[in-house]
């Protein structure tokens, strides 16, 4: 088992889960992080640390078209170890819908941002 982060994380990317992440298995894309299936301890954690309410289990029906991406692009990405600036405008993004079609970016971020 392991949890996943969701389109509700783009353009919000509070990283409010990464400080208490005990194995580090988030990694940080332009506007979202992704938490590596094969490394999360599916502890749970993070999860409620997250005011976006992005980050999910996988046996959650939301996670399903989720764990591929977050597999994917945790594979590409740098890790983050240590919480860093969410957006200015982050809250603004927290409840609208559709993200992924219209924002995601498969740009890795930098480590902090």
């Amino acid at each position: 088992m392991t949890y996943v982060v969701t389109e509700a994380c783009i353009k919000c990317k509070y990283m409010d889960c990464v400080e208490v992440c005990p194995v580090d298995c988030f990694y940080v894309g332009e506007n979202m992080l992704v938490i590596h299936p094969d490394e999360c301890i599916d502890c749970g954690v993070c999860e409620p640390e997250c005011p976006a309410e992005a980050i999910v289990s996988d046996s959650d029906a939301r996670a399903s078209a989720w764990t591929e991406l977050n597999r994917t692009y945790a594979q590409q990405w740098p890790n983050i170890t240590r919480k860093g600036e969410a957006p200015a405008d982050a809250d603004a993004w927290k409840t609208v819908p559709d993200k992924y079609r219209r924002f995601f970016s498969p740009k890795p971020g930098a480590e902090g941002r």
